[in-house]
């Protein structure tokens, strides 16, 4: 791949990495069994390595970040003011990752932005496929789950010659797409699960199992396993339990999810949007409700 030298290339390639260890690790299973437990771990091992290595710890370790930078929650103000900056490994990016709050707030626009729209391609496809969405309301109900779920509306008016769905490559090409959902929530599981075999204390978004030989075997006890295993199985190795569950990912954004609270009540302002009250517990519920078998 192409790559220049920036924190979301850095960040890229240790996800190509962990999707290549995983190769490795399952490449002595029987030919039919060469493959991820299912595509959402696949997809969920090499984030859950990002995860590490975007703390300020394994930077500092590798000598991007100088040694002097703090950790100090209590001297942040407001994270919201840096949003707009690029992340590169330069001065700005360096005054960036002090602040913990900061890599929370960029980490939450990419991880818990997407679950709305991670959830509502294959909603849409399946009621497309059940014949609940007839062809005639292809575009309309496209656009009204935008709105439900992510508080999106088109900025031009739409009708039902128009096909907006078919710009999401996986939709014209037949490609399930809550693998990529599944695997935002089960990350955290993972991440977590490293967190403690490496020994790690304090907050969970510090975590970095960089060199934990308890970590790494656990990892590989399972990534071994390939698909010899059913998915459940496969994860009570490495997790021990058998469950997807939100709890981690919860307690990774806890810290920025504690100051929007304050920040939100001291302002008065409302959070989403008319018609709209799901949070993320529902959008677990809504998986499991439609029992989506991620093996299948």
């Amino acid at each position: 791949m192409c790559t220049v030298v920036d924190s979301t290339y850095f960040e890229t390639i240790h996800h190509e990495m962990g999707h290549m260890q995983y190769f490795m690790e399952y490449r002595n299973q029987p030919v039919v069994f060469r493959d991820g437990a299912n595509q959402a771990f696949h997809e969920a091992i090499g984030d859950t390595i990002s995860l590490s290595v975007n703390t300020k710890k394994h930077l500092k370790a590798l000598g991007l970040i100088p040694e002097d930078h703090t950790n100090n929650l209590e001297e942040e103000k407001n994270p919201i003011s840096t949003l707009a900056v690029l992340f590169y490994f330069d001065e700005t990016f360096l005054q960036l990752i002090e602040r913990d709050l900061n890599m929370l707030m960029k980490q939450a626009l990419f991880k818990i932005a997407f679950l709305p729209y991670g959830y509502l391609i294959d909603l849409w496809r399946f009621r497309v496929f059940d014949g609940t969405i007839p062809e005639s309301d292809y575009n309309k109900e496209w656009w009204k789950l935008r709105l439900e779920y992510q508080g999106l509306s088109s900025p031009v008016k739409r009708t039902s010659e128009d096909f907006d769905p078919g710009a999401k490559f996986h939709i014209p090409s037949n490609s399930p797409y809550i693998c990529y959902f599944v695997s935002f929530i089960v990350q955290f599981q993972f991440y977590e699960s490293l967190c403690k075999a490496s020994g790690h204390t304090g907050p969970l978004h510090t975590c970095d199992y960089y060199r934990s030989k308890g970590a790494g075997d656990r990892l590989r006890s399972f990534l071994k396993l390939g698909h010899s295993k059913p998915w459940r199985e496969a994860m009570k190795v490495l997790t021990g339990s058998m469950n997807i569950k939100a709890d981690a990912i919860t307690e990774y954004f806890n810290p920025l999810t504690e100051w929007l609270d304050k920040e939100l009540q001291e302002k008065g302002q409302t959070v989403g949007w008319e018609g709209a009250k799901l949070i993320l517990n529902k959008y677990i519920h809504c998986l499991l409700s439609y029992s989506l078998n991620v093996t299948q």
